[in-house]
């Protein structure tokens, strides 16, 4: 393909694939959230998409842009030939409001795509780099809209009534009118269902693994990592081996174990299983990042006359912090959403982790909104968490990648 050709092409054509996207994603949203069908309307996205391309390259300030395709935006809403056609009760007012939302992302995130492109000639550099632009938007884009919908779902049936979902079970808008009663399901749960119970029990299962997975995972990495000893290396290398063995295929004899020797229904048995499943990876982690840790600092701790226990406590373990900490975070991660072997060997209510309980919900006579409040209660903790500390967490766990 010709420089010439490659201009002309590309910034129509990836503006109106982009307005696509974007079309679609927010006609999603808007039925799921407005209880009520939104269809794109392809021939003014097409238009719209033409449109907010030569804007996007002809009007230079941000505030402008976004003030012209929201006007524009409005008036095709209101004349019905905007990109989205609504059905059901929306207002003129709510369909103006969501055209005027529609034009200016295209036209905005446009800008973004077509940053560095022009209708003439485009280098071969300059193509791929506007194509790789729409590639990433795309996937971020599909990827959240995958990922979002089943949270949404899941959160807007926990808010209903049972009466609503037998009227209209695929109507996934939230009425904010009633106000604190929209959070009954939840209440009922911790009134009703013992989730608190389920919740502190979670929590302290979770944090004994972690405590019983570094007592066992920091001295066994360090050892891989810094120690010679006869077999050194094949254990390093079979350190997650037991992942290869679905837990699946373990479930039988653990429970016979458990059975016998009484540990069925008790919280302790849980602390000795869970750690198994835990400290492999807490060991496969650390021992890369106790490689890369600069060997000279450890010497010159041992020529100052620090034994080898103080080393490690004054020097090896500070310099490891971060490592520790999002191993940490990983494994009580790990404890908290585990479900087959709590679904397994608990069956007394007293002694049920949280997965244990939203398991308990999925009955025929429990009201599905209290499933849905179950599984939010079980996910946003976990999740809250994750996305706080994210950064730390990556950090932490690629800082020995290096010299692994």
């Amino acid at each position: 393909m010709k420089p010439l050709q490659r201009g002309y092409i590309a910034g129509p054509v990836l503006l109106l694939l982009w307005s696509l996207t974007l079309v679609y994603s927010i006609a999603i949203f808007v039925t799921f959230a407005g209880g009520a069908p939104a269809r794109p309307f392809l021939p003014a996205v097409i238009v719209v998409g033409a449109l907010a391309g030569i804007g996007a390259l002809q009007i230079s300030g941000l505030a402008m842009l976004a003030g012209v395709s929201a006007i524009a935006g409005a008036l095709l809403s209101l004349l019905g030939i905007g990109p989205l056609q609504f059905g059901g009760e929306f207002s003129q007012l709510a369909e103006a409001v969501v055209g005027a939302f529609v034009v200016p992302a295209i036209s905005l995130t446009g800008r973004l795509m077509l940053q560095g492109t022009a209708w003439g000639e485009l280098n071969r550099h300059e193509f791929e780099e506007a194509v790789i632009r729409f590639l990433t938007g795309f996937g971020l884009v599909f990827f959240i809209v995958i990922v979002m919908i089943p949270f949404f779902v899941m959160i807007a049936t926990s808010l209903k009534s049972q009466q609503e979902l037998l009227q209209n079970p695929l109507d996934y808008s939230i009425d904010l009118s009633k106000g604190w009663d929209l959070l009954r399901s939840y209440r009922e749960l911790f009134a009703d269902f013992m989730f608190g119970s389920y919740l502190w029990t979670s929590f302290v299962v979770s944090v004994v693994t972690v405590i019983v997975t570094l007592l066992f995972s920091i001295p066994g990495a360090y050892a891989v990592a810094r120690l010679r000893f006869r077999g050194r290396r094949e254990f390093s290398q079979s350190i997650l081996l037991i992942y290869m063995v679905p837990m699946i295929v373990l479930a039988l004899p653990i429970y016979m174990l458990f059975s016998i020797t009484g540990l069925r229904n008790s919280l302790f048995g849980l602390i000795l299983i869970y750690p198994v499943t835990t400290i492999p990876v807490a060991l496969y982690i650390l021992q890369g990042y106790f490689r890369g840790l600069p060997f000279e600092v450890e010497e010159a701790g041992l020529m100052d006359g620090l034994n080898r226990l103080s080393v490690i406590r004054r020097i090896t373990l500070p310099l490891s912090l971060p490592s520790i900490a999002s191993v940490s975070l990983y494994v009580f991660m790990i404890a908290w959403n585990e479900f087959l072997l709590a679904f397994m060997l608990l069956d007394d209510p007293s002694t049920f982790t949280l997965t244990r309980g939203v398991a308990m919900l999925n009955s025929s006579e429990i009201p599905r909104q209290h499933l849905m409040a179950g599984a939010v209660i079980a996910t946003i903790p976990v999740l809250a968490l994750f996305l706080g500390l994210e950064r730390f967490i990556t950090k932490g766990l690629t800082a020995g990648s290096v010299k692994g």
